[in-house]
């Protein structure tokens, strides 16, 4: 038995959080470390215990393996968990741990090694017969040989970084033209998310489902496994929904998933948590990788199985015994996971940040939130942008499914833009609900992401009313001498008030009069609208609009933006403010703005330079991932604002270009 009594979290954010809820159900001393951007996240508070790390960038904190170290020595840690992402699968720090004297709640190091690398993997796969996908993951990294290997698969194919996982330095490569531009994306990703640029190639598998086994293993030789998940819905090669068990999965084709996944753990002798992914095509499936760690996903296989496997996890890392046989893990239910990530569906999926206005999970009876945000907490540029995890059970998979549709939907999100709406819209397709879904779902069914809800004019009116009233509080604080009902009124009538509201692209000039009693004339160009509130219930608002009823499940104004959250959706209009870059700049293509906040990693072009539609103008970097700036039209490059290295902000003015006359024919 190994003796431990706290546990070091070597993560952040909900990760974190979830790991430190059961460490301290658990009876142990928990300690969170934390970067600057995090000095205020909620894992810092929930743990017994913290200690800064260093500045934001991952580099210098998250994936600092001496400053980690460094904290365990400070705090009197006595083992680390590093949960999943940043140094969970490093094997070079599962080995600094021990040789610290500290207990790493995973494998060893050398099964690390052997299986957290997805070339070694497929290699040790290959030697022992188990089917995987045909590729490269030969020692000889160069382009050339890249290339080679390419021609000799054929296309589509994938580019994989071999030392990590999800999604990040994973480019789909569609034929020879992209391929050299793939492999640097995919090498810069890797390098900075898994400090290793060493890449693999394999056959795309486009019609196929993306189904695991989740494994666990003890030191005394003990291997179950706790059924599989299928993690088919995914974008960018990031799984955003995942189920427990998988639709169409029989109880034989389960045991035969099931026996290659342990056979694949007793190979390395695997301690621990662990996942074997297969490329499921029918009846057939192909090795893709080993996990060596616990997944994001881990909830749905808690939910439908009554175990709790962070507990298993501390408990195999002090030398218990699993005490577990195969028949003793049942499966009960079916449960749904969806990642709600702080990222535009609209503009193409690109990562968000800023600070969260208002954040309310839902509470629903079957429904779990795991997350790490709360109200006022800032989403960084630094890291994944992933904030909660929303799990669903149900009965069966449709009741799971409703159950899920319905707790998105309660969910109150207040601040960067997110993927809520669409994750729902996931849901509730056809195909989802029929289980019919492969890992090209999302690019067939939502191939230019969702479009926000189309702007309405009652939208904007309830929107100016919140501007109104908050506008007539502030004036009550600024002149308590006036009688309040004085604010409202002229000696020539009713005193109307003027908005200009925006979101999106669209604008709405709104004449507002207050009739008293919670009554409104709204009036924008030739429309007008009666509105009147009924009803203001811990947060909820009900309305009536011309006669019509909505009920409006959570408001909030500040800093010169409203949002309202109905029908699953949430609205935000802004006053409208002064722009840095105007639209007409943007649309037309001469004048380009950062799409996101982030670092200019690169920048390949100069003024006086000719550039194509399509060609590169930079590189953005931001929450692990690299994000190209192209030509929207061809032209000469007039302006360069910022120089590699700089950190911009969404909207910041990058580039300006003279358009060609050929653009406009």
């Amino acid at each position: 038995m190994t003796v431990f009594s706290s546990i070091l979290v070597a993560n952040r954010g909900e990760i974190a959080c979830r790991i430190l809820r059961t460490a301290k159900a658990e009876g142990y001393r928990t300690i969170a470390v934390y970067s600057d951007a995090d000095a205020e996240a909620p894992h810092v508070r929930i743990a017994d215990q913290a200690h800064r790390l260093g500045p934001a960038p991952a580099a210098e904190s998250y994936l600092n393996i001496e400053r980690l170290l460094e904290a365990a020595r400070t705090t009197g840690a006595g083992a680390i968990h590093p949960g999943y992402g940043f140094l969970s699968e490093n094997a070079g720090f599962a080995r600094a741990c021990r040789e610290a004297g500290l207990t790493f709640i995973g494998p060893s190091a050398d099964t690390i090694e052997r299986m957290g690398n997805k070339a070694g993997a497929k290699r040790l796969m290959i030697a022992a017969g188990v089917p995987c996908v045909a590729g490269y993951e030969g020692s000889d990294q160069s382009d050339a040989a890249f290339v080679g290997a390419a021609r000799a698969i054929g296309f589509p194919l994938m580019v994989k970084a071999a030392a990590g996982g999800g999604g990040r330095g994973m480019r789909l490569v569609e034929d020879g033209d992209d391929l050299v531009n793939a492999l640097s994306l995919a090498r810069a990703e890797a390098s900075n998310a898994f400090g290793s640029d060493e890449l693999i190639l394999e056959k795309a598998i486009l019609a196929a489902r993306h189904v695991e086994i989740q494994i666990f293993g003890d030191v005394h030789g003990n291997f179950v496994h706790f059924g599989e998940r299928d993690c088919s819905v995914q974008r960018r090669h990031q799984k955003v929904i995942e189920e427990a068990p998988a639709p169409g999965v029989d109880d034989a084709l389960r045991e035969r998933m099931g026996r290659a996944a342990l056979d694949a753990a007793r190979s390395v002798d695997y301690v621990g948590a662990g996942t074997v992914e297969f490329l499921l095509d029918g009846t057939d499936f192909h090795f893709l990788e080993m996990n060596t760690r616990i997944q994001v996903e881990h909830p749905v296989t808690e939910a439908v199985t009554g175990h709790d496997l962070v507990a298993l996890q501390i408990a195999v890392a002090s030398g218990e015994p699993l005490g577990l046989e195969q028949d003793d893990i049942a499966f009960t239910g079916h449960a749904i996971e969806a990642r709600l990530y702080a990222e535009d569906p609209a503009n193409g999926f690109l990562p968000a940040s800023g600070r969260v206005a208002r954040w309310r999970p839902a509470g629903a009876e079957d429904v779990r939130t795991d997350t790490g945000i709360e109200t006022g907490t800032i989403v960084s540029a630094h890291y994944d942008p992933m904030l909660a995890k929303v799990v669903a059970w149900g009965a069966d998979r449709d009741a799971a499914r409703r159950k899920l549709v319905r707790a998105l939907d309660d969910t109150i999100l207040f601040g960067p833009t997110d993927n809520r709406a669409f994750l729902a819209a996931i849901l509730e397709t056809p195909v989802f609900a029929a289980a019919d879904m492969t890992t090209g779902f999302i690019g067939l069914e939502f191939p230019h992401g969702l479009a926000p809800p189309e702007p309405a004019l009652q939208d904007a009116a309830l929107a100016a009313i919140l501007f109104y009233e908050a506008d007539r509080a502030a004036a009550h604080t600024r002149s308590i001498a006036v009688a309040p009902a004085l604010l409202d009124w002229s000696s020539s009538g009713l005193l109307r008030t003027a908005y200009r509201l925006a979101t999106g692209d669209r604008e709405f000039s709104i004449s507002l009069g207050a009739l008293g009693n919670d009554r409104f004339d709204v009036r924008c160009g030739d429309e007008r609208l009666a509105v009147a509130i009924l009803s203001r219930v811990g947060g909820r608002m009900q309305v009536e609009i011309d006669g019509r009823a909505t009920v409006v499940t959570a408001f909030l104004v500040e800093n010169d933006a409203a949002w309202l959250s109905f029908d699953g959706k949430t609205r935000c209009y802004r006053k409208v403010l002064n722009s840095h870059v105007k639209q007409d700049d943007v649309s037309s293509g001469s004048r380009i703005p950062a799409p996101m906040h982030g670092t200019l990693t690169d920048i390949f072009v100069a003024p006086g330079v000719s550039v194509a539609r399509g060609e590169r103008l930079a590189v953005l970097e931001a929450m692990k991932m690299q994000h190209e700036v192209t030509a929207p039209l061809p032209g000469i490059v007039e302006k360069v604002h910022y120089d590699p290295g700089s950190q911009v902000a969404a909207g910041d003015l990058l580039f300006e270009i003279a358009l060609q006359q050929t653009a406009l024919v």
